[in-house]
């Protein structure tokens, strides 16, 4: 469920006194990237936040593209950064080391899926987990379903995700 995954990362962000929140999405056509953007809006809203078109940016999802985006968003002012899968998130991490800022005493990052590994790199990234076995199990089903010549039914099936706090986020920085 592409809007409470954004909204688990932007509540976080938040709780730990983030105003500025910056997202690194997919393309707009994309559509778990359009579910996340909606997301945030009403999220952001609900905070009682100013929603900034100036701090969305659209990417492929590389961390070349999570690089790219970051530095466009440090701009901004960010200093919590949503990003739609975590090799955008490393990208995000590189541009704001780059920049000669640190995560997350700077900017915090938030990355999307916990991909293997990203409780190993360095700062540990925070990010929001797919539930990826019950998912891979309900494919099974339906796939065997299909094979065996039933009707599947055209039904949209969302899994909770769950967010995953490790070092990459932290407290907004106080002036």
């Amino acid at each position: 469920d592409d809007a409470v995954a954004t909204q688990l990362a932007v509540r976080h962000l938040v709780q730990l006194g983030h105003t500025k929140i910056g997202f690194v999405l997919g393309p707009k056509d994309h559509v778990p990237s359009r579910r996340k953007f909606e997301a945030a809006e009403r999220e952001l809203a609900r905070a009682g936040l100013e929603f900034d078109p100036s701090r969305v940016v659209r990417s492929l999802y590389s961390l070349e593209s999570g690089q790219a985006a970051a530095s466009r968003l440090l701009q901004t002012g960010v200093t919590g950064i949503v990003c739609a899968s975590d090799p955008l998130a490393l990208g995000v991490i590189r541009a704001v080391r780059r920049a000669g800022l640190q995560v997350p005493q700077d900017v915090s990052v938030v990355g999307y899926d916990d991909s293997a590994l990203m409780g190993c790199v360095e700062p540990p990234l925070t990010t929001v987990r797919q539930p990826i076995e019950p998912m891979g199990r309900m494919v099974m089903e339906l796939l065997t379903q299909q094979i065996a010549g039933e009707t599947i039914p055209p039904e949209e099936f969302l899994f909770e995700p769950e967010l995953v706090v490790r070092s990459s986020t932290g407290p907004v920085a106080t002036e």
